[in-house]
């Protein structure tokens, strides 16, 4: 195996400018299959708990060895979320001899995180307002 550096597409310095905030503007059918496919992949217990394991990790990564007993399920199934996980784009792995060794792509969760700020404008607050005026109406 090489041991040059690869570069996942959407990783970049520019990855959170690639779609639009969720109070700034719709998203396009590309931007939103592509966010999709993120949080789908987050969309397991799983695989949650998988991110949270490799992303707590002291020193950024972990083995497969340690992340497999931290579940009921077969080492094939744990590699199966892996998988999905490093497809999302949120993890990436290296194999080392016999074991593989995983850590956290934090651009990806980067570009979550931006989509799902919601920016203090005064629409933002106004669209807040709004909205718990309308909780507060219904629960009354």
């Amino acid at each position: 195996m090489s041991n040059q550096e690869l570069v996942v597409l959407g990783q970049d310095e520019g990855a959170a400018d690639c779609c639009p905030g969720l109070l700034t503007a719709p998203l396009d059918d590309a931007q939103a299959a592509d966010l999709a496919k993120i949080f789908k992949a987050l969309g397991d217990p799983v695989r949650l708990r998988l991110l949270s394991l490799i992303a707590s990790r002291a020193g950024g990564e972990v083995c497969v060895c340690d992340l497999t007993p931290a579940f009921d399920l077969s080492q094939p199934t744990i590699s199966h979320h892996l998988k999905l996980l490093r497809q999302a784009g949120l993890i990436d792995c290296e194999r080392r001899g016999t074991w593989v060794y995983y850590w956290m792509l934090p651009g990806t969760l980067d570009r979550l995180s931006a989509f799902l700020t919601t920016a203090r404008t005064a629409d933002a607050t106004t669209q807040t307002a709004r909205a718990t005026t309308r909780t507060a109406s219904a629960t009354a």
